[in-house]
Parts: C-alpha cells; sequence; structure tokens
C-alpha cells in the first residue's frame, strides 16, 4: 500500500511540474501567462460576446462592440486564461442531455426533491405541442447548462392526472429554484409568463428569479450593517459592481453554496460617497471579495482564479467543503493508487488484472467502512468545534498560491481528460519497467510466467485451499489445547491412498523451526574417527532394518511400533558416544513417548540441547539419510518433534509426501507441543 501511495505522489507531482512545463511554452510561443489581464478593447465583438455568455450577462439589447466592452469591464478583469476557457467551450459541440420524465414520481424525485440546484422544465400539454421549439430548447439547453442548471421535458400524456391537478392545461416553462436560504429547504415552481419565446428573453426570466435570492445592498449604510453583523455564515462573497443584477455564475453558485456560503451584491451605481469601501479595503470596482473570521480575501489576484462557474466552484469548494466533496476526493485518490496495482504486478496478464480487481474490491470497502463511523462521529454535538478547527485549517491552507496553482492544475487536467489519462499510463509503464528490471535483478521466476501457468498456479491455490483451508493460516509453533487433531482422521477417510490427494501449498515449510546442531565439547579428530568406524556398521545395519520396516507396514502399525520400540526395546545401551555417532540412551517421559535419540554424559562431546526448542524431540541422526548430525549443520522439525536434516526433510516435503517420515503426522498440522521433563534429582546418565 505504501509503495502505491508513493507511486500516486510522484504522478502528482509529474503532473505539477508538466503543467509549468506547459505554462512556459504558451508563454514562449504566445508572449502570455494564464493570469496575464487582457484588455477588451483589442478583442473582437465575438469574442466579447463570448465572454458575457460564459459570465451570464445578456447583451440582446447592446448592438455596438463599445457596449459590450463596457459591460465585460464592469463585470470583472478578463484573464487570458479565462478567455482561452471560453473560446474552447464555444468551439465544442457537446450536446447537452435533458431528461425525460416519465411521471409524477421521476418528476418529484429530481425536481422537487433537490434542494441545491436549478431546474428548468418543458411541460407538454395533452395534444399540444411544446411552447418552445426544438431549435431553440437545445440552444436554450446549452445555454443554461454553462451554469449548472439541469433541464428536463414533462409530457402530460405519461400522466395526465397530475397535470390536472398540477393545473398544467397548456405548455408552458417550469422553473424550479430553492425557496429559502438554508440547506436542504422548500423547492418552489415558478411558471414562465412571458409573452416572447426567445432564448434570450427566458434566459433573463431565469437569471432575474435566480438573482432574487442574493442580498443587494443600494447604500452605504446599508453595507456598514452588514458588514459588522455576525450571523450563522462563517463565510460571505461579495460582489461590488456597477450591474443592474450579479452575473448568472454567481447566482448559480448562491444556489449550489445554500446554507455554506453567503452571497452578497453591492450595487455601486448611484453611489456618491464610496468613503466606507475606502475604509474596508474596497478602491476599485469590481471586485469580489471573500469575508472569513480569519480575513478579507480577493479573488482575482492568484493563478486560476477567473471570473467564471467553474473556476469560483472549485475555490469555494476547496474552502467550505460539504461531506461528500471529501468522500467523493477520497474515493477517487484511492481508486487511483489501487490502479497503480496494474503496473506494479509483474508476470501474467490475466494475473494482473485479477490482483488488480482485488485490489479495487478491498480499498473501496474499506474506505466505505472508514466513512461510516466518520460520518456518525460528525453528527454528534460535542464535535461543533472540531468542525470549526477543519474549516478554520481548509481556509488557511487553500487560500495559499500553492493552493490556487493546485487548483488551476485541477480544472486543465480535468478540461483535457485524454492528456491526464495518457500522462497516468505514462507513469504506470514507467513503474512497470523499474519494476520489471529490479526484480530480474533479483532472479525472480514470476517476470516471464504466462498466463497458462500462471492460471495452473492459481488453480492449485484454490483447491489446496478449498481442501485444507487451514493448512497455510496457521503458524508454528502451535499452542492449542487439542492433543489430537480430529481433521487428521478425517482426511485419511476421506482420501484414502488409493485416491487422488489433494493440493496442499508448500507455504508452511519455510514457518517450520529451524537451528544448527552445536556441541558442548571438542573432539580431536582421531577419536572422533575411532569412535565412528566401530559404531558405522552396527548404526547402518539397525537404521537399514528400521527403515524397511517402516516402508512395509501400513501407517497406523508404524506409528504403534515406534511407541512400543520407545517403551520397551532399547536402540542403544550405555555405550559411550559422541556428537558424530548414534549411540544414546533413553530419556524418561511419563514412560509413553521418548527421544528416538539422546546423548550420553560419559562421551567425549555433548550435544548443546539448550539450542533446540522445547518442543523438539532430541535425537543425534536424521531418519532420511540415515547420517548422523554434524556439528553446525541446519536443523529443522516438524509439529510431531522429530527432527532432521533441512535439505533432507525440504525434499521430502516438497515431493509431495506431506508427513512425518517417523511417525506420519502430516507435517501441517497442528499437534500438541512436546516438553522435556525435569529428571529426579536421583536420575544419573547411564
Amino acid at each position: 500500500m505504501w509503495v502505491k501511495l508513493c507511486c500516486l505522489l510522484l504522478y502528482f507531482l509529474a503532473l505539477f511540474v508538466l503543467a509549468r512545463v506547459f505554462e512556459a511554452v504558451a508563454w514562449y510561443e504566445s508572449g502570455f501567462l494564464a493570469t496575464q489581464l487582457v484588455d477588451p478593447v483589442a478583442l473582437s465583438f465575438r469574442k466579447l460576446r463570448t465572454i458575457l455568455e460564459c459570465r451570464g450577462l445578456g447583451h440582446s439589447g447592446l448592438p455596438e462592440k463599445k457596449d459590450v466592452r463596457e459591460l465585460v469591464e464592469k463585470s470583472g478583469d478578463l484573464m487570458e486564461g479565462e478567455l482561452y476557457s471560453a473560446l474552447k467551450e464555444e468551439e465544442a459541440s457537446e450536446s447537452v442531455s435533458s431528461t425525460n420524465f416519465s411521471g409524477e414520481m421521476h418528476f418529484y424525485e429530481l425536481v422537487e426533491d433537490t434542494k441545491d440546484g436549478i431546474w428548468l422544465v418543458q411541460v407538454i400539454a395533452n395534444d399540444r405541442s411544446p411552447l418552445v421549439g426544438k431549435v431553440h430548447w437545445e440552444k436554450m439547453v446549452k445555454k443554461v447548462s454553462r451554469f449548472g442548471i439541469r433541464t428536463g421535458t414533462f409530457n402530460c400524456s405519461s400522466d395526465p392526472r397530475y397535470c390536472r391537478r398540477r393545473g398544467w392545461l397548456k405548455s408552458t416553462l417550469i422553473m424550479s429554484v430553492p425557496q429559502t436560504s438554508t440547506s436542504k429547504g422548500k423547492v418552489m415552481l415558478k411558471e414562465y409568463s412571458g409573452r416572447k419565446i426567445e432564448v434570450e428573453h427566458i434566459f433573463k426570466w431565469i437569471t432575474a428569479h435566480a438573482a432574487s435570492r442574493i442580498k443587494t445592498i443600494y447604500n452605504s449604510e446599508h453595507l456598514k450593517e452588514e458588514w459588522n453583523k455576525s450571523d450563522q455564515y462563517r463565510v460571505k462573497i461579495y460582489l461590488f459592481a456597477n450591474l443592474d443584477q450579479p452575473p448568472a455564475f454567481f447566482s448559480a453558485l448562491s444556489v449550489k453554496f445554500t446554507g455554506r456560503v453567503e452571497f452578497i451584491f453591492v450595487n455601486v451605481e448611484n453611489w456618491d460617497n464610496k468613503s466606507y469601501m475606502a475604509e474596508i479595503g474596497i478602491y476599485k470596482t469590481p471586485s469580489y471579495i471573500l469575508r472569513t473570521p480569519e480575513g478579507i480575501y480577493r479573488y482575482g489576484n492568484n493563478t486560476g482564479e477567473f471570473i467564471s462557474l467553474r473556476a469560483m466552484d472549485s475555490f469555494l469548494r476547496s474552502l467550505q467543503p460539504e461531506v461528500n466533496d471529501l468522500f467523493v476526493l477520497s474515493l477517487v485518490l484511492v481508486n487511483l493508487m489501487a490502479w497503480m496495482d496494474l503496473f506494479i504486478t509483474q508476470g501474467a496478464t490475466i494475473k494482473r488484472f485479477v490482483v488488480l480487481i482485488s485490489t479495487l474490491g478491498t480499498y473501496n470497502s474499506l474506505l466505505i467502512i472508514s466513512w461510516l463511523p466518520v460520518l456518525g462521529f460528525l453528527q454528534l454535538p460535542y464535535l461543533d468545534s472540531f468542525y470549526e478547527y477543519s474549516l478554520k485549517l481548509f481556509r488557511y491552507s487553500n487560500t495559499t498560491t500553492l493552493a490556487s496553482w493546485v487548483r488551476a492544475d485541477w480544472m486543465f487536467y480535468s478540461s483535457h481528460p485524454a492528456l491526464f489519462l495518457s500522462t497516468y499510463l505514462g507513469h504506470g509503464l514507467l513503474i512497470d519497467y523499474f519494476e520489471k528490471k529490479r526484480r530480474r535483478n533479483n532472479n525472480t521466476d514470476e517476470v516471464n510466467a504466462n498466463n497458462l501457468e500462471w492460471l495452473s498456479s492459481l488453480w492449485d491455490w484454490y483447491t489446496s485451499y478449498l481442501f485444507h483451508p487451514i493448512a497455510s493460516f496457521q503458524h508454528f509453533p502451535f499452542d492449542s489445547d487439542w492433543d489430537e487433531d480430529p481433521d487428521l482422521f478425517l482426511e485419511r477417510l476421506a482420501f484414502p491412498d488409493l485416491w487422488l490427494h489433494p493440493l496442499i501449498p508448500t507455504d508452511y515449510i519455510k514457518n517450520l523451526p529451524m537451528w544448527r546442531f552445536k556441541c558442548l565439547g571438542v573432539h580431536s579428530d582421531e577419536e572422533m574417527l575411532e569412535t565412528f568406524q566401530d559404531s558405522e556398521s552396527d548404526s547402518d545395519s539397525e537404521n537399514k532394518e528400521v527403515f524397511s520396516s517402516e516402508k512395509e507396514v501400513s501407517e497406523d502399525d508404524e506409528l504403534n511400533t515406534f511407541h512400543r520400540r520407545s517403551e520397551g526395546e532399547p536402540r542403544c545401551g550405555a555405550e559411550t558416544c559422541s556428537c558424530a555417532n548414534k549411540y544414546c540412551h533413553r530419556e524418561p517421559y511419563e514412560r509413553k513417548a521418548r527421544s528416538y535419540g539422546s546423548y550420553s554424559t560419559a562421551g567425549d562431546m555433548e550435544p548443546d540441547w539448550s539450542a533446540w526448542p522445547s518442543e523438539m524431540l532430541h535425537c543425534t541422526e536424521c531418519v532420511v539419510c540415515l547420517e548422523n548430525f554434524a556439528n553446525g549443520c541446519l536443523l529443522v522439525g516438524l509439529p510431531c518433534g522429530h527432527v532432521f536434516h533441512q535439505n533432507c526433510i525440504v525434499m521430502w516435503l516438497a515431493g509431495g509426501r506431506h508427513c512425518c517420515p517417523v511417525c506420519r503426522w502430516a507435517s501441517y498440522k497442528k499437534k500438541h507441543p512436546y516438553t522435556h521433563p525435569q529428571p529426579l534429582s536421583n536420575d544419573t546418565p547411564s
């Protein structure tokens, strides 16, 4: 997870640097930056009209270029970035979708139950033609969609009873606007009563009703009273302008941020005394002023702060976010981080997509689960102060220059999704290249695995977990209260030797205890050789007999024979032995079990049993290779307590024989750990 997070942060850093490179290239080719102001006098009539349409100001009664230019200047400063975005938006001939309502419930769910948006609905009465023709309606839809106004068509033939109850006996236009200034308030429906069925007149009707929700100030006394008033709104945005009504984007934002930000329009058209404006720091108009408890912020001075709906919407969202905004942001970041698994994972293509789907499901599930307690905590009344401090932190951090760069880059890449996806793909391919190179240097075999090999290994893994779901989840040593595992008996009944045995994963082998065999004393070479030659013939004959008998008898008889031999038949007497031979004396264990090899203190060398795990049986010989344990060799113990050479038992288990070579206990099954009892004080070694 941390690797993917680092890769995602590296990708964002690359996007930031790439945006600065694009700005440098644009400045080199055109000689201006996106934040550079544009003189409206140098623009054509078409460009000026495009700017007014994007800001939401009517220009139908202004035939001359001079009047259009003055209206642009009154609405706010024009930057190169805003001009470029407006021209690109006009050139894009994208068809905007409009909703077709199927009945009363559909209309109520989308229109009347929506508390933070504006709807424009064309109602078509029974056996009547629509009020606005198809061509004009498409233009209307495209015009109002720039300001977040959603559109739809309600045909009364689908629900005539609802139309009669509403009084929609003729075709008309319906506008839905929130009635109050509180979040999730009531919605009022207004019907168009104008005579002229033209796009500009309908748009003026829409903007007039939307602007009526904004508090308007006409004199300095009212401004002074409002400026010094403290109410429920912590954030207020003022527009000081010489206009009849605020632009449409300003009115649309007031609806979108209902209950979070208060929008106030200060009309300074007929003001004679502007001394109070100078006192509060307003020296020019038009000005967009954000007033917060932390101070005053002038919108439009930093990068990306254009006089448009999209730019101001991202600015206000960063200052006063909703919980839903934070959830959507976390959802996007988590999914971008999860998609990094497609490039980090090496091997077959199918393996990459399987890992990707698993990662996406895991990350999104964890995200939703982690958000549930957060939503519960935010509704507690004791966390109001925490919520206020969090918003204060957001306001401090998002009014910096770095935050304005981030918002500008976000608007740039979101308006160019192909560039965003291509850079993400390129970044992922670079990660894939370096990861593949790193794993090849480590001689990892999974890099060269094909789809069939990986599917085969996946099926082996699935079947092994299906038949042995506990084998790979248990780690050795085990602390269990069960002396015997009933799964062993059930497994033996379900899978006899004549059947195909299920596949068992070998990942448990690395969890088996491993240590080195050590001796306490030091032998001379002559004594070691002499002792070894005296005992070699006897040990070989005896061990070969034991090993051959184990092959002939059944598994249950072998275990019983081993216990009987442990109790009654000694494998060695009281002869002297060293670490190099196999002769040992017995060690009592409640007369039920003993080690199948132990030591004698009379020898020249004694094994260091303190280095052995407490649950392992003491011995000096490996029954797989029939060789004695040499000083410094690696030993591995099984859950049953028997000990072998590391190489011998790994080859034995990897060959598919997942059981102990001595007692046939399953090598992946837990067993009650063996403990050596303390010898009595009068016990002396033989």
